[in-house]
C-alpha cells in the first residue's frame, strides 16, 4: 500500500494500493471515527468500482451504520445528495480524473463538510493501521436512495435564472465520466443545445484521460467547437467536479481567470461579497472583484481548505481554482464545488452583454502569466528556503500554502506537491519580457 491517505482525500492504484481488504477496513474506521449512524454512498463508473462498493459497504455495515446508495452519480451530485437527505456522513467512490486503473474516496461530514488530511484523514488512518474494532450490536442496512438525479438538476436550476439565457449551443466533452449521466438531464429543456461528446460512461476511458486540465486532453473539445461553430465548449472530468471552459474561437480559458468573470457577475446580485481564489491565481481575479465593489481573498489550494475558508469567511459565495474547480455558497452552511452551475452562469453573462465569450474576456490579454511549472528536486524545503532568502528583500513574504513573494508588478508561489518529489512553480508579471525573465531566474536556481 503506497501512501493512499492523502491531502484531500483516499487514492491509489487498484488492487496493488487499493483493493477490498483496505477498504473494508476503512469502512469500519470511518464510521468508528465518525460515530455516525448513517453514511450516504455515492459511485462514479470505473470498473473496480463495484467490488470497492461492496467492500466499503460491508465495513461500514458491520460497524454498525446504514447505507443510503445513491447509485452512480458524480462528486457534486453526491455533495448535494449529502445535504438533500440529511446524511450525518458520506463517501464518494471516485479516483476523480486519474487514469482508469486507480481508485478511491472521498469523505464528507454533515452538509457535505470535506474531512482533509488534517480534518479527519490522519484519524481515519490510525483507526485503519490498528484495526482494532468494536463488533457492532446490529449491523446496518443498504437503503437505496431514488431520484437523487432529478432533485439536483431541479436544485442547480434554482440557482439561475434561466430566462436570461438566450439560446446557445455548447459542445461538451464528459470524456465518458460521470457527466455523460448527469448533463442530458440537466440542459434538457433549457435554452442551452448541447453538442456531446463521449457521454457513454466508461471507467476504461477509451477516448482520453477524463482530465481536460492537460492539454493533450482538450484537443478533441477544441476541434468539435472549431467543427461546429458552437458559443463555448466544456470538459468535465472524470467525476464530473470540474469544468474547463473554451471560448467560440476554441482557445482555452484557466480557472481562475473563469473564477474572476464568475465572481464579477455574482456580484451583481450580492454587492461587497467576497470571492476566494488559490494562491496560483492571476490578479485578474483580484482586479475585476475589487473593481465589482467585492473582496477578493487567496486561500490554499486543494477543496478541503477552500470549502473550510470559505465557511469562515463572513461573507463568502465564491471559490475558484486554477484547477478548474468552483465552489459556491448554495445554502446555510453548505458550500460545495459544482460543475453545471459555472456552465449556466457563463451562458447568462455572454446573454445579458449579448457579446461573446472571448469578447468578456478581453482583459485577459494584459495579464502575463506562466502556468504551472513543474520540476523534480532532491531536497524541495532547502531549494525554498534559498529562494525565500533571495526574494525577501524584494517584495512581501506570504506563507499561505508554500511560499509566495509579492511585489508590485510581479509575485510568484512555489508549493512542493503533497504525492511527488516535485516543486511547483507559478508566476506573474507586467510584461511577457519580465515574466520569461522572472521564470528563468527562478527556474535556474530550482534546477540548479
Amino acid at each position: 500500500m503506497a501512501g493512499i491517505f492523502k491531502a484531500y482525500d483516499i487514492r491509489g492504484i487498484y488492487p496493488h494500493d487499493l483493493n477490498e481488504e483496505i477498504v473494508y477496513r476503512i469502512g469500519r474506521a470511518f464510521v468508528t471515527f465518525l460515530g455516525v449512524e448513517t453514511v450516504l454512498v455515492g459511485k462514479d463508473m470505473r470498473t473496480s468500482t463495484p467490488k470497492i462498493f461492496d467492500a466499503l459497504s460491508q465495513g461500514i455495515r458491520d460497524q454498525g451504520a446504514n447505507i443510503y446508495d445513491i447509485g452512480l452519480s458524480s462528486t457534486d451530485m453526491f455533495y448535494f445528495a449529502v445535504k438533500h437527505f440529511n446524511a450525518p456522513a458520506g463517501i464518494m467512490i471516485t479516483a476523480s480524473h486519474n487514469p482508469g486503473e486507480y481508485n478511491g474516496l472521498k469523505m464528507v461530514r454533515r452538509n457535505a463538510t470535506p474531512i482533509g488530511g488534517d480534518s479527519g484523514i490522519a484519524d481515519i488512518e490510525k483507526l485503519y493501521h490498528e484495526n482494532s474494532f468494536s463488533d457492532a450490536e446490529k449491523k446496518g442496512e443498504v437503503i437505496t436512495k431514488e431520484g437523487v438525479l432529478d432533485a439536483f438538476v431541479s436544485f442547480v436550476h434554482s440557482q439561475v435564472d434561466l430566462s436570461e439565457v438566450r439560446p446557445l449551443r455548447v459542445v461538451m466533452d464528459a470524456g465518458n465520466g460521470m457527466a455523460g449521466l448527469v448533463a442530458p438531464k440537466m440542459f434538457a429543456k433549457t435554452p442551452i443545445e448541447v453538442i456531446p461528446m463521449f457521454f457513454e460512461p466508461d471507467g476504461s476511458f477509451p477516448n482520453h484521460e477524463a482530465n481536460p486540465l492537460l492539454e493533450e486532453n482538450r484537443q478533441d473539445l477544441i476541434a468539435k467547437v472549431k467543427e461546429t461553430g458552437a458559443d463555448f465548449g466544456v470538459g468535465f472530468d472524470g467525476d464530473s467536479d470540474r469544468a474547463f471552459f473554451v471560448d467560440e474561437k476554441a482557445c482555452f480559458i484557466d480557472g481562475d481567470f473563469v473564477t474572476g468573470l464568475l465572481g464579477q457577475h455574482l456580484l451583481k446580485k450580492k454587492p461587497g461579497a467576497t470571492i476566494c481564489y488559490d494562491v496560483r491565481g492571476s490578479r485578474f481575479v483580484r482586479d475585476v472583484v475589487e473593481r465589482a465593489g467585492g473582496q477578493a481573498f487567496m486561500w490554499k489550494v486543494g477543496h478541503a481548505f477552500m470549502k473550510a475558508k470559505m465557511k469562515e469567511l463572513p461573507n463568502a459565495i465564491l471559490g475558484g481554482e486554477v484547477s478548474g474547480h468552483f465552489y459556491f455558497k448554495l445554502g446555510d452552511d453548505f458550500f460545495c464545488d459544482n460543475s453545471y452551475l459555472p456552465v449556466f452562469l457563463v451562458a447568462e453573462i455572454i446573454s445579458q452583454a449579448k457579446s461573446t465569450l472571448s469578447e468578456v474576456f478581453h482583459e485577459r490579454q494584459n495579464y502575463f502569466i506562466s502556468g504551472e511549472i513543474n520540476s523534480t528536486v532532491p531536497d524541495a524545503d532547502a531549494i525554498i528556503k534559498k529562494i525565500e532568502e533571495m526574494y525577501s528583500e524584494k517584495g512581501e513574504v506570504k506563507k499561505i500554502d508554500g511560499l509566495s513573494v509579492v511585489a508590485a508588478t510581479w509575485w510568484f508561489n512555489l508549493r512542493k506537491s503533497n504525492t511527488e518529489p516535485l516543486l511547483r512553480l507559478n508566476c506573474e508579471a507586467d510584461s511577457q519580457e519580465n515574466l520569461e525573465k522572472l521564470r528563468d531566474e527562478l527556474l535556474a536556481v530550482i534546477r540548479a
